[in-house]
């Protein structure tokens, strides 16, 4: 298992990892990610940020995403995931974030965001575990594909406030700069 910035060669296998995800994981995608337009131009189209998969041989296990924020929040990025639902509980998603914040902070974002569901337990253990704390608690502010409301969490990872905190998780090492 590898993981690997997003390119065209892969769009088809994400495009199959993204069909076999369970209809409630896709409630919690913002973007359109079973549209293959969507998909190729993520890989084509010059953005700001970057996607990375895992992938196992020919197919794709687990995505993550960063998306800088516009105008004045330009320092900050959004951080997506997700993993197969084979793959939970094995630590790729831990490596798909590691990675993603690695090149978050090379890139110059000075803070990450992700929102969570309440109810995600392991998902808000991950993110605390790599630095994120609490900002918010959006009470029923989404609606799942059922029609029932669910509370969203926005957890953020301040750069400044969190660097000594990252030789704990090997991403000082990994960026090659002293934590501290």
């Amino acid at each position: 298992m590898e993981i690997v910035e997003l390119g065209p060669e892969r769009c088809d296998a994400l495009l199959r990892f993204f069909a076999e995800l369970p209809e409630g994981d896709l409630t919690f995608i913002k973007e359109e990610v079973t549209d293959p337009e969507t998909v190729r131009s993520w890989a084509t189209e010059s953005s700001p940020g970057g996607r990375w998969v895992a992938v196992d041989g020919d197919e794709v296990t687990g995505y993550a995403a960063v998306r800088p924020l516009p105008g004045w929040s330009d320092h900050v990025g959004e951080l997506r995931l997700v993993v197969a639902t084979s793959q939970r509980g094995k630590g790729l998603g831990r490596e798909l974030a590691r990675r993603a914040l690695v090149e978050a902070v090379s890139s110059g974002l000075s803070k990450l965001v992700v929102e969570v569901v309440a109810e995600q337990g392991a998902a808000l253990a991950l993110f605390t575990d790599l630095g994120f704390t609490g900002e918010a608690l959006l009470r029923d502010h989404i609606r799942d594909r059922s029609g029932e409301l669910r509370d969203l969490m926005v957890l953020a990872h301040h750069v400044s406030d969190t660097w000594s905190g990252m030789d704990t998780v090997g991403i000082a090492d990994e960026l090659g700069t002293p934590a501290g």
